[in-house]
């Protein structure tokens, strides 16, 4: 009875590489969301300040243990710079279509 709703799951192996461009991904992630914090903090009104200056100290904190993963694990942070600079090209490419 219960065996039709068991299931295995595969833990899906991933290589180094995949895992660096992970953290990359992770860090520009977070990037934007501090930077819309900043900025959400300057219109911000009330108890609103509280939340976006609590949403900047969250993503300072992460951005810092991330980059320093990125250090340790050899990724130069001019290629964490690279990958944005091609992901703002790309989108303006894309919306000036």
């Amino acid at each position: 009875m219960y065996e039709e709703f068991v299931k295995e799951l595969k833990l899906i192996e991933r290589s180094e590489e995949e895992l660096n461009v992970e953290l990359i991904k992770s860090i520009i992630k977070t990037k934007i969301d501090l930077k819309n914090a900043n900025k959400n903090y300057e219109f911000a009104e009330g108890e609103l300040i509280d939340y976006y200056l609590y949403q900047i100290k969250a993503n300072q904190s992460k951005l810092n243990y991330l980059l320093k993963k990125a250090k340790k694990n050899g990724i130069i942070i001019d290629m964490i710079k690279e990958i944005e600079i091609r992901k703002e090209k790309y989108l303006e490419d894309t919306n000036a279509v």
